[in-house]
């Protein structure tokens, strides 16, 4: 069985966070039996037999109701789920029961209404996580005018009657504002990672259209003039004209000329600049809310493929930081000398379910860099960081060979 310390460790920040909010309103709401019997024991003189026994009836019943309607409504808060209207329903008349029972059989002794606020607080603190803010003040107000027939009943005064409902009211809010603003919490750390995954994907689709757009403008008039001049070769040719040769020539031309500039949209698609893609990495990564620092060597003497594949690294690595760990902070050092390039790019977000050198695109790095004697590494880095580096041998015959070629 895995531990529980290694099972939060493998979880991701909402999940933590969540984990952590749903516990807290349950030992919150659970509280409610020590807390009214607790307060009852030290009352117990004056209140009667009948009056303690609703008392446990009513905090025990409600506590396994405010429990289930915690776990049911911060699913429904978070959209997991429709709102649990049957839940709420019974919880509410169970609640209302207990507190006109305690009053009814306390009579005009003030120790029992002492405990209605106690009962009605632990109940409206789920209720404000199930409902909208308005629908939770209407339902409040509607459980006060029940109660104050039953003060009524119990021989209070008019006066007494309200300022009991007065504390009611005030020990309601307190609590739901306490159990509304966790679940608001937990919202938000998911929004969050929401929106840094959504930001990931518009970063790769924005690229994706680049290179689409490219190839369009290269394609688009091109493949327009070869169709019209492929066309008028045909009509000459049918004619018999010797001109129907230097058409088909002109297209041949021309297509050639498509197939180079096409090459040349690929090429410039495969090459990074790495001056961008460092401001583009620390850009995105504060934007994500991820601290980021740069330390660079003599990244100018670097040659210009060197440049380019280190440039292809500090892409894919940043966007692994953001697609695959929770980091708060990122360290990118790039150390060049000894004929070598050594890139570090360290983050704090690790989980324990997080792959080393895995998808796609670290993949795809890792083959890149061994076609210039380079390596991808993930060595340890400590609890909850990971680091990737990149030797890349600026000797390696392939980067002279393309810059010479160059």
């Amino acid at each position: 069985m895995e531990h529980p310390l290694r099972r939060w460790q493998a979880q991701g920040k909402p999940q933590r966070t969540e984990l952590y909010v749903r516990w807290s309103l349950y030992l919150a709401v659970a509280v409610e039996p020590l807390a009214v019997l607790g307060t009852a024991v030290g009352q117990a003189e004056k209140l009667s037999v009948a009056t303690l026994r609703v008392l446990a009836l009513a905090s025990l019943t409600g506590t396994v109701l405010s429990v289930m309607l915690v776990r049911a409504a911060l699913a429904h808060f978070l959209g997991r789920r429709s709102r649990p209207v049957p839940l709420l329903a019974v919880s509410t008349a169970v609640a209302l029961a207990g507190v006109w029972g305690v009053v009814l059989t306390a009579g005009d002794d003030a120790s029992g209404a002492s405990m209605t606020p106690l009962l009605l607080m632990f109940w409206f603190g789920p209720v404000t996580v199930a409902l909208p803010h308005r629908q939770s003040a209407a339902l409040g107000g509607t459980v006060l005018l029940l109660v104050l027939p039953a003060l009524l009943l119990g021989g209070f005064s008019v006066g007494t009657a309200l300022g009991v409902l007065a504390g009611v009211a005030l020990s309601c809010l307190l609590f739901a504002a306490t159990c509304r603003s966790s679940a608001w919490l937990a919202g938000v750390v998911w929004e969050l990672d929401g929106a840094r995954e959504t930001q990931s994907r518009l970063a790769v689709a924005e690229e994706r259209l680049r290179f689409s757009r490219d190839l369009h403008d290269v394609l688009g008039r091109n493949l327009t003039t070869i169709a019209l001049k492929s066309e008028l070769a045909a009509q000459l040719a049918r004619r018999g004209r010797p001109e129907a040769a230097d058409q088909m020539t002109e297209v041949q031309r021309i297509a050639q000329e498509s197939q180079r500039e096409v090459r040349d949209v690929v090429r410039a698609y495969r090459t990074a600049d790495l001056h961008a893609e460092l401001t583009g990495a620390r850009s995105v990564l504060r934007a994500a809310d991820v601290a980021c620092e740069v330390e660079l060597g003599s990244v100018d003497q670097l040659p210009v493929t060197a440049q380019s594949v280190l440039g292809w690294a500090v892409r894919e690595a940043t966007t692994n930081v953001l697609r695959h760990s929770e980091a708060t902070s990122c360290l990118i050092r790039l150390r060049v000398g000894g004929g070598q390039a050594l890139l570090e790019i360290e983050n704090d977000g690790v989980t324990e379910d997080q792959p080393g050198v895995g998808g796609t695109g670290l993949t795809g790095l890792t083959e890149r860099l061994a076609v210039y004697g380079g390596t991808l590494r993930t060595p340890p880095a400590g609890p909850g960081r990971f680091r990737l580096t990149v030797d890349l041998p600026l000797t390696a015959p392939a980067l002279s060979m393309e810059v010479s070629a160059g």
